[in-house]
């Protein structure tokens, strides 16, 4: 029923999404990555790129369509049918080909995005450091200028993609004096210029993406490498906060889809004291309960998309379609488990792996938390300025002498 929210052009795009997951993705690879027998899958992202399904949004002078966020959107929902692996692999083209595309120089373009769109270069984002997770401006990865070159020093940590990338979007002190927000640049580091990558995770989910620790000991980094002005580490970091927290939120949306329906049809066909457990409203009630919170979530979702599209300003919408859809998605696939009983706790359907996948969504990219604190924020900043914009309800009180009773301080 979402369609009427997009184009023509967008729905033949979410349709030829969905025979690619349908068609090109074999279970054996999904399965492999979740047992962690496949490292990263550089073989998913070539067919990808094959079909010219990577950066949607870029422009086609760099490989890309030239599309909105709304046929993005629609894109990863079809792919988060696969788990978060592969739909977070999916979405770091569209993260780290943001900087390139709207912060890099023409070189840049050519040199990174272009081939990365083709399927040629492989990127990940290194954003996280040992010391810090949310407190992204306390990074203490240094950058020193030397000549035509920066000098890296430092580590981060939870690296998805770290394994296959051939380079690297990493945000560095260049500036340790300044305030936080003015204190780093961005950068692309390639893999060869002596970034070590180790992989130390045992991960409960999200597995077979070559998450990694990487490592930066005097790694000598071109000038020309650098991404946005010196010290403006914070406007690249802002601009990427939309598609690292859309793609999540998109991502979120066909997992829980598919859990729903494997649930959905278990039900109608698995019977209890004579009857099909979907006639219980124990049952029934949630799935019920979990369509509705699904459809509610895409809603906020694909309003977002097209909030975006538009040019507004959408820190706060942005942050609360992460939130919204990965905390629909725990609940979805909890109920799901509920409604499958012992068996949905088995790998014998792919609920458990779901179940595992589910809990990191609510962490990265921002914690859900931190979403909470960019959505009251700017939703307080809103309020606050629109007083006498509308109807002042306050004089619709009982008490008409009660002002006296208004007592703030």
């Amino acid at each position: 029923m979402f369609e009427i929210l997009l184009t023509e052009e967008e729905v033949k795009l979410q349709q030829e999404v969905r025979r690619f997951v349908r068609e090109k993705v074999p279970s054996s690879l999904i399965r492999a990555m979740d047992q962690d027998q496949v490292k990263y899958p550089k073989g998913f992202m070539k067919s990808l790129a094959e079909e010219n399904l990577l950066g949607l949004r870029f422009s086609k002078q760099w490989g890309g369509r030239g599309m909105k966020w709304t046929g993005e959107v629609a894109a990863i929902e079809e792919i988060g049918v696969l788990g978060s692996g592969m739909t977070c692999l999916y979405s770091l083209v569209s993260i780290v080909g943001e900087a390139i595309h709207h912060f890099g120089t023409p070189e840049q373009k050519e040199k990174y995005l272009k081939p990365t769109l083709e399927g040629k270069l492989c990127c990940a984002e290194a954003l996280t450091e040992p010391r810090g997770g949310s407190d992204f401006f306390g990074a203490t990865t240094i950058a020193r200028r030397d000549g035509d070159h920066y000098i890296l020093n430092g580590q981060k940590r939870f690296v998805v993609g770290a394994e296959g990338a051939d380079y690297f979007l990493v945000y560095a002190k260049t500036a340790p004096e300044a305030e936080p927000h003015k204190s780093l640049s961005c950068f692309i580091v390639e893999r060869e210029m002596g970034v070590e990558v180790k992989h130390v995770y045992g991960l409960l989910g999200s597995r077979g993406g070559g998450t990694g620790r990487l490592y930066f000991r005097d790694t000598r980094v071109p000038k020309e490498n650098l991404v946005g002005p010196e010290h403006g580490g914070a406007l690249v970091f802002n601009r990427m906060m939309i598609p690292e927290r859309l793609t999540t939120a998109a991502g979120a949306l066909g997992m829980a889809r598919c859990c729903l329906e494997v649930a959905a049809r278990y039900s109608d066909r698995r019977k209890a004291f004579g009857e099909k457990i979907r006639r219980f409203e124990a049952v029934s009630f949630k799935i019920a309960d979990s369509i509705a919170k699904l459809d509610a979530a895409r809603s906020l979702v694909y309003v977002t998309a097209r909030h975006v599209d538009q040019g507004l300003d959408s820190r706060r919408l942005v942050s609360e379609a992460k939130k919204v859809s990965t905390e629909m998605l725990w609940d979805v696939v909890n109920h799901s488990m509920q409604i499958m009983g012992g068996i949905g706790y088995t790998n014998v359907y792919p609920i458990e792996r779901f179940f595992r996948d589910a809990r990191l969504q609510m962490i990265w990219t921002g914690t859900n938390e931190i979403m909470d604190l960019l959505i009251q924020h700017e939703y307080y900043k809103e309020v606050l300025e629109k007083i006498g914009e509308s109807r002042d309800v306050e004089i619709d009180a009982g008490d008409l002498e009660g002002e006296e009773e208004k007592v703030y301080e």
